[in-house]
């Protein structure tokens, strides 16, 4: 078997602001996994650098890897993170692509279909993001970026753009517990629906202190497993990404142990391609709350890119992944 790794560029449709900077493309990595006998599986990673990660440091995690590679090696192999996500779907591709089958049927998982996506609006000047909100205002669910001084006329003014859109809203990290305390009235008024990591992770133990009157999502807190021992009783729901559980094999247990544990699921993404998208859209089914917007956001995409329509984001074709 033999793993290649190339860095590619997608052009996004404007800029995108979070509380941490902003970026005007996604770059990814992605990998192909060839088999002696014929066959290719592909995956992609969003290297992020609030987890030390650069693309040369992700692919050279990679490149380490040998030949002879299985899907239950790699976990052990590599810890949850980029790289072990692009190698974990590739491998997940290949087998289906071997076995002529999908990879739902692999997984022992039900038929997929589509989910409906919150689509997010990048943090802005509030008139800004108002515009923004009024552009997207019929999309059946949107996402908030904040974290950011004037963040309660940023709501106020979303909510004025889009009155009646289901909303949610992510401050990555960029409150203290006095401002969450202080907006977290003004989110149940506005209709807000759940907030994620207001706080940030490693200084979010008062959110077992505080009242939280609308669900708190673990995003920046939860990666793997081994990461809901520390949310208990601060947090409602768990965000679900790949490029931090480091792959579709332990998204899934992730997913099983959270539900199991109580906890409401949300699936989401870094800014990539379809094709990381793709295996996360079989993560995401039934899930409370989706944000896989990823290709919403570029201006350019893969061959075969995901599908989405007024049903919400259509699991993959073949062609693409899976």
């Amino acid at each position: 078997m033999q793993l290649t790794v190339t860095r590619d560029t997608f052009r996004l449709a404007e800029a995108f602001t979070i509380s941490r900077g902003s970026r005007t493309e996604a770059k990814v990595l992605t990998v192909r996994c060839t088999a002696a006998g014929g066959g290719e599986g592909r995956g992609e990673c969003v290297p992020y650098a609030r987890y030390g990660e650069t693309l040369e440091s992700v692919a050279a995690q990679i490149e380490c890897l040998g030949e002879d590679l299985t899907r239950a090696a790699l976990q052990d192999l590599l810890p949850a993170g980029a790289a072990r996500n692009a190698v974990d779907c590739a491998l997940w591709d290949l087998e289906a692509k071997r076995r002529g089958v999908r990879v739902w049927e692999l997984a022992g998982l039900q038929a997929p279909g589509p989910e409906i996506t919150a689509f997010t609006l990048s943090l802005a000047a509030p008139e800004d993001m108002r515009v923004a909100a009024a552009k997207h205002a019929e999309r059946p669910l949107l996402k908030i970026k904040l974290g950011g001084e004037g963040d309660m006329a940023r709501l106020e003014a979303v909510r004025a753009g889009a009155p009646d859109a289901p909303i949610i809203v992510d401050a990555n990290e960029g409150w203290s517990v006095g401002e969450y305390s202080e907006l977290a009235p003004h989110l149940v008024r506005l209709g807000v629906q759940l907030v994620e990591q207001p706080l940030p992770a490693g200084e979010d133990h008062m959110l077992a202190e505080i009242a939280r009157p609308l669900p708190v999502c673990a995003d920046e807190s939860c990666h793997d497993r081994d990461s809901l021992p520390g949310l208990r009783g601060k947090y409602d729901v768990v965000n679900i990404k790949l490029d931090k559980t480091g792959g579709l094999t332990e998204a899934l247990a992730l997913r099983a142990a959270a539900a199991a544990e109580g906890y409401g699921i949300m699936v989401g993404c870094m800014v990539g391609s379809s094709l990381a998208m793709a295996p996360a859209v079989l993560l995401a089914q039934g899930a409370a709350f989706v944000d896989l917007d990823g290709p919403l956001l570029l201006a350019e995409d893969r061959d075969v890119p995901l599908s989405y329509d007024a049903e919400g984001v259509h699991p993959p074709d073949a062609a693409l992944w899976g």
